[in-house]
């Protein structure tokens, strides 16, 4: 037996002996086939959700602190990155992203998909059981940009990043620009969520990068002929010019998914097939631009008033299910796909009184819990236990198995590969179902937990007990040798198997970093 099986028989055998208790009785209640509504909320902190923050969270957060009244609330979630796009790739894959070419890092402008074409995603999975699927908001994992050589200079490097001088900025795009633009977004753009389990998309691919416009299934709406005013380019809005359609507008860009959404909600409830829906938001990312009805109603800044923004699409989403008689009938997964973004400042937010991160060390882009520590939230009325807290560790890879399980879909050996279901934990039957996991920083630096345990693997590495310490301040690597010495043997076995899970060994894309 490989020790990566022997980790997990022992596994089996615990979570299979209170998986037979009566809280289990609880999933007899649950509808076959419920639909699925997945949001993922963008660089929302640990600590800007209330409920998780209510001491040092200065923001309120209605709608949020609801949904983790009405299901499960985990206190250990964790993303698979302190950064965006390998984020995004394990909530849908099931599989940790520093196993793919995204070894650190994002997916870069104008980059070519980060999900191989045959992997299968949680949207596969649930278009094996006839469900409808659809996803509204960020992609951010690349697409198959119909970008010739040619057109390369004229997409990108037009004026540099925010920040910099407006003199550097150019206003006026020439006619080679327009051309170009024209002939890029006349075309399909393959590559995107419909080719990898979705039947509909809308939305932006990165909201503070190009194309500034809306993206339905495979072409914009409409074609860029214009780029954004300098003034967009200032402070925390867009981050590169670029084609633009005329007259875009940042603070639009929320409310039109979440009506799109809702629409799609509604028009679903009607019909006989269960629906997915993925509603990557876009917020409280930047472009820092909350509505004008929201502007001004923090009391703190403008981060406060999009994350309250962000806050009431969340409860617009949540109201279409209950407006179209499906809440009841409909597993709700929320999170975020890292930590709080430094850049737009800490000291000044933390001065007013409200701490992103909470209790947590870092923040954005961290290997720290800061950056990687997330809200998450499960709602599924009749299992789920309303108000409950679960203190086990979990990670957003857990979705795919857990849809699986839900759907009674068997994954196959080369899909998720380290995705573990949460069934027994939201059902009441079991208070964990995994015991490791591993995060990154945005360079690359892994840290694997072994329940309580974090091992940050770097040149030196070091160790913390998150137990007594979930602040990471005291390194304790030099006074347990041997626990680092078999935290690092264990995270070679993860690498060198393909896979967390039993199973059998599978590749990694590419050689895995050190």
């Amino acid at each position: 037996m490989s020790p990566l099986r022997q980790i997990w028989s022992c596994s089996v055998v615990i979570f299979a002996a209170v998986a037979s208790s009566p809280a289990g009785l609880l999933a007899a209640t649950s509808p076959d086939r419920p639909n699925i509504l997945v949001i993922l909320a963008d660089d929302l902190g640990y600590g800007d959700v209330h409920a998780y923050n209510p001491e040092r969270g200065k923001i309120p957060t209605p709608n949020l602190d609801r949904l983790a009244r009405e299901g499960m609330r985990f206190t250990d979630g964790h993303a698979s990155s302190a950064a965006c796009s390998p984020s995004r790739y394990t909530l849908l894959t099931g599989r940790y992203h520093w196993r793919t070419r995204l070894q650190t890092g994002i997916v870069d402008l104008w980059e070519e998909p980060l999900i191989a074409p045959g992997r299968l995603t949680v949207a596969g999975l649930a278009r094996q059981k006839g469900y409808r699927t659809a996803a509204f908001g960020k992609w951010h994992l690349g697409w198959d940009w119909p970008i010739k050589p040619e057109h390369k200079p004229l997409m990108r490097g037009l004026g540099g990043r925010s920040g910099r001088s407006k003199d550097k900025l150019v206003t006026t795009p020439t006619d080679a620009h327009r051309a170009a633009w024209k002939e890029v977004f006349s075309q399909r753009i393959a590559g995107g969520p419909v080719t990898r389990g979705f039947e509909h998309y809308f939305g932006t691919d990165v909201p503070n990068w190009p194309p500034y416009a809306f993206i339905e299934d495979e072409h914009t709406l409409g074609v860029p002929t214009s780029l954004l005013p300098a003034t967009m380019m200032d402070g925390f809005q867009a981050s590169f010019q670029g084609p633009a359609l005329p007259g875009w507008r940042f603070e639009d860009v929320l409310g039109t998914l979440v009506d799109r959404a809702s629409a799609y909600i509604r028009e679903r409830a009607s019909r006989t097939e269960p629906f997915l829906v993925y509603l990557p938001l876009t917020t409280p990312h930047t472009p820092i631009s909350p509505s004008e009805k929201w502007r001004g109603r923090s009391g703190l800044n403008d981060y406060a008033d999009l994350v309250m923004e962000t806050d009431d699409a969340v409860g617009r989403v949540l109201g279409a299910l209950d407006a179209a008689g499906v809440a009841r009938n409909t597993f709700v997964f929320l999170s975020s796909d890292n930590g709080y973004e430094t850049a737009i400042g800490i000291k000044p937010l933390e001065g007013l009184g409200h701490f992103p991160s909470g209790p947590l060390r870092g923040y954005k882009r961290d290997v720290w819990e800061g950056g990687h520590r997330v809200p998450y939230i499960v709602r599924y009325p009749g299992t789920v236990q309303p108000g409950s807290v679960s203190d086990a560790l979990v990670h957003q890879a857990d979705l795919f198995a857990t849809v699986a399980e839900l759907l009674g879909v068997a994954v196959p050996v080369d899909a998720g590969e380290d995705s573990v279901s949460l069934l027994p934990v939201l059902r009441g039957a079991a208070t964990t179902v995994r015991r490791h996991g591993i995060s990154c920083g945005v360079n690359g630096t892994q840290a694997l937990r072994d329940g309580p345990w974090k091992l940050v693997c770097l040149p030196k590495p070091q160790l913390y007990h998150l137990g007594d310490d979930l602040g990471e301040k005291v390194d304790l690597a030099a006074k347990y040798p041997d626990r680092v010495r078999d935290m690092l043997a264990l995270r070679e076995l993860f690498i060198t198997e393909g896979r967390t899970t039993n199973g059998p060994a599978q590749r990694n894309d590419v050689p895995v970093r050190r």
